[in-house]
C-alpha cells in the first residue's frame, strides 16, 4: 500500500501509474498534510511518495510522521531542496521533477 502526497493531479496520476507498474497493490493519493495524516490514521502504508511543496505548505510534517512510524518514503521536488531534505531525512532519497518510472524505481531501490 502506497501513499502519494501530491497537489498536482496530473503528476499524481502519473505517479500512481508508475507505482502500480512497479508493483504497488493499492495507492491512496492526497494533496495536503491534513489529508495525508488522516489517511495514515486509517491505513497502514508500506511506502510513501511525497511532493515537497504542497502550495502553501511543505510535506515535512508527513515525512516526520512517516519517519516516526518507520515507513520508508521518497521525496519528489522540482526545486533545489535536496540538500536540506537530505540533512533532515537522510534515509529518504529525493527524485527531481519531472521524474519518470525508472528514476522513481532507482530512488525506491535506495530505501
Amino acid at each position: 500500500k502506497v501513499l502519494i502526497v501530491e497537489d498536482n493531479m496530473i503528476i499524481a496520476l502519473d505517479a500512481e501509474s508508475f507505482l502500480t507498474d512497479l508493483g504497488a497493490e493499492a495507492v491512496v493519493t492526497t494533496s495536503s498534510n491534513a489529508q495525508a495524516i488522516r489517511a495514515m490514521d486509517e491505513t497502514a502504508f508500506d511506502f510513501a511518495l511525497l511532493d515537497v511543496n504542497l502550495g502553501s505548505e511543505t510535506s515535512t510534517p508527513v515525512a516526520a510522521r512517516l519517519t516516526r512510524d518507520g515507513i520508508p518514503f521518497v521525496f519528489a521536488t522540482g526545486y533545489g531542496e535536496m540538500r536540506d531534505l537530505s540533512d533532515l531525512f537522510p534515509s529518504s532519497p529525493v527524485v527531481q521533477k519531472p521524474y519518470d518510472r525508472e528514476a522513481l524505481a532507482r530512488a525506491i531501490a535506495k530505501i
